[in-house]
Formats: C-alpha cells, sequence, structure tokens
C-alpha cells in the first residue's frame, strides 16, 4: 500500500495557514480520487482509496508538526513496506515562491521540523517528498520570525495561486503511485 503524508497542524486556527499546504493536498486527493471518509487511526487521521489496482492511504497526523513521524511507526513494523517506494511526504517549503513545488527522491530537512521527524522516525533521508512553496515571490521580501511567517495565513492571491496547483500535484501524485519518484520528477518538475 502506497502511503501519502501531508504535514501540517490539527486545529482550526491552523486550517489556512502555510504551514497546512499538505493537507490542503490531501484534502484535494480525498476528494478527486473519491476515498472513503477521513476516520482516527492511532494519531492520524486517515482515509483510503484506490488507484487503479493499487491501494493508496492518506494519512494527516495529528501530532503537531515536530512530532509527525510518529504515525509511521505501525508501517516501519510491515514486512513488505519500505519508505523509499511506498511513501511520498508532502511539506510546505519557504525556499520555493508561492505557486512552485519540487517533488524529490531524498534530501535534507532543510530546517523543517516535520521532516526533521519524519527523518528520526525513518533514520533516513530517503523517501519520496513534494515541497510546495510557500515563500514570498519577491525575493526582497523579508519573512521575519519563520514561526511566525509559516504559522500565518496566506493572502487572498497566494492562496488562490497554491490552490489552482493542485489538479497538478493530483496528477504528479497518481503518476508516483504507479510509476514511482523518478518518472514524478522527470516529468513534473519546473
Amino acid at each position: 500500500m502506497k502511503v501519502i503524508l501531508g504535514l501540517g497542524n490539527p486545529g482550526a486556527e491552523y486550517a489556512e495557514t502555510r504551514h497546512n499546504v499538505g493537507w490542503w493536498v490531501l484534502d484535494h486527493l480525498a476528494e478527486v480520487w473519491r476515498c472513503d471518509g477521513w476516520r482516527k487511526d492511532g494519531e492520524a487521521l486517515t482515509s483510503t482509496g484506490s488507484i487503479g489496482s493499487g491501494k493508496v492511504r492518506l494519512v494527516k497526523p495529528q501530532t503537531f508538526m515536530n512530532l509527525s513521524g510518529r504515525v509511521l511507526t505501525p508501517w516501519l513494523r510491515r514486512p513488505f513496506w519500505a519508505a523509499a517506494t511506498d511513501l511520498l511526504v508532502i511539506s510546505d517549503e519557504v525556499q520555493l515562491p508561492v505557486g512552485t513545488f519540487r517533488f524529490g527522491a531524498k534530501g535534507s530537512a532543510g530546517g523543517h521540523n516535520g521532516l526533521k521527524s519524519i527523518e528520526q522516525a525513518l533514520t533516513s533521508q530517503e523517501y519520496p517528498r513534494l515541497r510546495i512553496g510557500v515563500g514570498p515571490n519577491d525575493p526582497q521580501r523579508r519573512i521575519g520570525d519563520l514561526a511566525d511567517y509559516v504559522l500565518g495565513r496566506f493572502g487572498k492571491d497566494e492562496g488562490a495561486e497554491v490552490r489552482a496547483l493542485l489538479p497538478t500535484l493530483e496528477e504528479g501524485l497518481r503518476v508516483w503511485t504507479t510509476e514511482g519518484i523518478l518518472s514524478v520528477m522527470n516529468r513534473f518538475n519546473r
């Protein structure tokens, strides 16, 4: 089973923040892929669906960002499941401007506490990920306090730019479920 884990923080006050774009993508996938309803599963909300002949589990950790990796513990015990091929993590990325994204097969956490937690749980940096740009479009614009910035809400136009990416991201994630991360990187990275 493929697992797509979206990073975010639980609670209505965080729903529209930059840090929760991973959950925006999961909500879109659940709707488009007609997954079953969200249900509590340990420290996460999950929704399951099918892509072709394969099953996909969408996962929203209900811990705060810096503890997100804990939800992977049950998966790590499965004998035929491997993070490098069966997991994809979706996160926000302040180093990419709004309206952009990047698929990757591995890499560092780059200071992102959610990705640090994932790496700690996996004891590896080798897992596919999708980073969605939440950084300023103007390179001269100063972010200020990083925590305040990522926990802040998008401006109206910025939120619309991110939502406009959802059909393309869905297509890329669909390709990942059947062809793997290298095909996605070759076809979708800009």
